[in-house]
């Protein structure tokens, strides 16, 4: 069992999503940077559905009452085991009362702590992804705690890999929306001659950008949306829904982000840069 010590800023279980639930309403949630997050398990060993813990800007401090293994991969969050450095992007075994913590966020912006077998969490619609009000709670708390399996000994195939450096990447590798057929030549220009910054309203539903471009007066009935989905407001403003985004939506879909994409801006911060690249 894991025990929440500080539960840092917000931190929250996330698995590879909750499928086929959209017709209800419920979104696909999941780890945002999805990328990260498998790299993480497959560094344990562990399925590519087990859940991890994705870290958001400030980390918690975990004290861990079995034995078990751990991988740290995404944003480097100057992680600690027992007040002493350790690498992400590496195996490191954990002994019964060992505490993990974090500290300064050096760069990118979500990590990803990933234990052998996975978090055994309460599975809600086949998924352990946290989103509420589908499930209990939308992130850790403070003295709480997570189930995990013992494992004493584990020899991984691979003890260490090399950083996925998104937090250094701006190109978001996008294709053509429902509606990218109303984009005049002027909006396009701008799409995609310049760059966009991150602005203060970014969660896991949707990342907002402080640039705009020409509005519009399309009226259109509501549409399905998706993760990565880019809408247009009538007022220039670009909304680019995130793996917690509402299902269905009344603006025009002009750009859809790949999956890649997807986990590239996932570790961006407030002001940070992006611009939109045609596949």
């Amino acid at each position: 069992m894991l025990k929440v010590v500080a539960s840092g800023f917000f931190s929250t279980v996330q698995d590879i999503g909750r499928f086929n639930f959209r017709n209800k309403g419920v979104p696909v949630s999941g780890a945002m940077d999805s990328y990260s997050a498998a790299i993480a398990n497959s560094l344990l060993e562990n399925e590519s559905s087990d859940a991890v813990l994705e870290i958001t800007m400030t980390g918690p401090t975990l004290e861990f009452n079995e034995p078990t293994y751990i991988a740290i991969t995404g944003a480097e969050l100057s992680a600690e085991l027992n007040g002493n450095g350790i690498k992400a992007y590496e195996v490191h075994q954990i002994r019964q009362g060992d505490i993990l913590s974090f500290g300064k966020l050096i760069n990118g912006f979500r990590c990803y702590l990933a234990i052998k077998n996975g978090f055994k969490t309460e599975e809600v619609l086949g998924s352990r992804s946290f989103y509420k009000p589908i499930t209990k709670l939308n992130c850790i708390r403070d003295y709480m705690e997570l189930n995990y399996d013992a494992v004493p000994a584990f020899t991984p195939k691979i003890a260490e890999v090399k950083a996925a450096p998104f937090h250094k990447v701006s190109g978001l590798e996008v294709q053509y929306g429902p509606e990218y057929g109303i984009l005049s030549d002027k909006q396009l220009e701008i799409l995609f001659s310049k760059e966009f910054s991150v602005a203060k309203e970014n969660n896991r539903m949707a990342y907002q950008l402080n640039e705009t471009i020409d509005g519009h007066s399309i009226n259109m009935l509501t549409s399905a949306t998706l993760p990565g989905t880019v809408q247009l407001t009538p007022a220039g403003k670009l909304i680019i829904l995130m793996r917690d985004g509402q299902t269905t939506g009344g603006y025009p879909r002009i750009l859809q982000l790949s999956k890649k994409a997807i986990s590239i801006l996932s570790q961006k911060k407030y002001g940070d840069q992006v611009a939109f690249e045609m596949s």
